[in-house]
């Protein structure tokens, strides 16, 4: 339940369209639905402004399509599956097929996918998400898609890594009309400096495990963006897309 659910429910119960009892049923759900495998936190929107989102690693298939069913009957706002398998799509989209709420929406390829349900309102504010590497998409197909849900329509730079910075200069004018910027890159993880340097926006810099050796899975471009000589860039953890998208939401308005 959001913040305009929960008005309308008031107004509801003031004006008689909804009974006192009706309207305790539903708030029996707040704060949490317990599933006994997982108690769904259906108060975290009215706390953060923001729907508790499914993480699909660690869950069976059965279990991910039984906590998207109950974000879906019982909230009005996006439902987000991350990481899913293939299994973990199959079994959500057969469920929610036979509930009525279509198959979702998916994002992704290879080992795990993003599946969204429903987004929110519109969104103000100019988001750009810019990756160093074609081998960065996965983590940035995760970020736009939680955008998009979360009401943003992000602008998404592929390729434009300082190895041939011409290639980011050519997009100098879409980091300067940004409201934010989220940067994705592994390796050395350099580019969030030089974007941060050249963009007044807040920038949230995703490290990704893409990389050889001594990149040690994406420790080397977390520390070097946690040193980063631009100053007031956000660092999130390692090929975390979906919490720059959570971080975006919670700078922008």
């Amino acid at each position: 339940m959001d913040p305009s659910a929960l008005r309308t429910l008031i107004d509801q119960v003031a004006s008689g369209d909804c009974s006192p009892d009706d309207a305790v049923r539903q708030l029996r759900r707040l704060p949490y639905a317990d599933l006994g495998f997982a108690r769904i936190d259906h108060h975290r929107d009215l706390r953060q402004g923001m729907p508790e989102a499914v993480y699909g690693p660690g869950k069976s298939p059965e279990h991910c399509a039984a906590i998207v069913e109950e974000l879906l009957t019982a909230t009005p706002g996006p439902v987000l599956l991350t990481r899913a398998t293939e299994a973990q799509v199959k079994a959500v989209s057969a469920q929610t097929e036979a509930l009525g709420h279509g198959p979702g929406e998916l994002t992704g390829a290879g080992s795990w996918w993003t599946m969204t349900f429903r987004s929110a309102s519109s969104r103000e504010g100019k988001v750009v998400v810019v990756t160093a590497g074609t081998a960065d998409l996965p983590i940035a197909d995760e970020c736009t898609a939680v955008l998009r849900a979360l009401g943003f329509a992000p602008t998404l730079l592929v390729d434009c890594g300082v190895a041939g910075l011409h290639r980011l200069l050519a997009e100098v004018d879409e980091l300067a009309m940004a409201d934010a910027v989220v940067v994705i890159a592994g390796m050395e993880g350099a580019l969030a400096s030089v974007v941060g340097g050249l963009t007044p926006a807040p920038v949230v810099a995703v490290p990704t495990s893409t990389g050889y050796g001594a990149s040690f899975e994406g420790v080397t471009a977390l520390l070097a963006m946690l040193a980063a000589c631009a100053s007031g860039v956000t660092v999130v953890g390692i090929d975390n897309g979906y919490g720059a998208a959570c971080a975006i939401a919670r700078l922008l308005p």
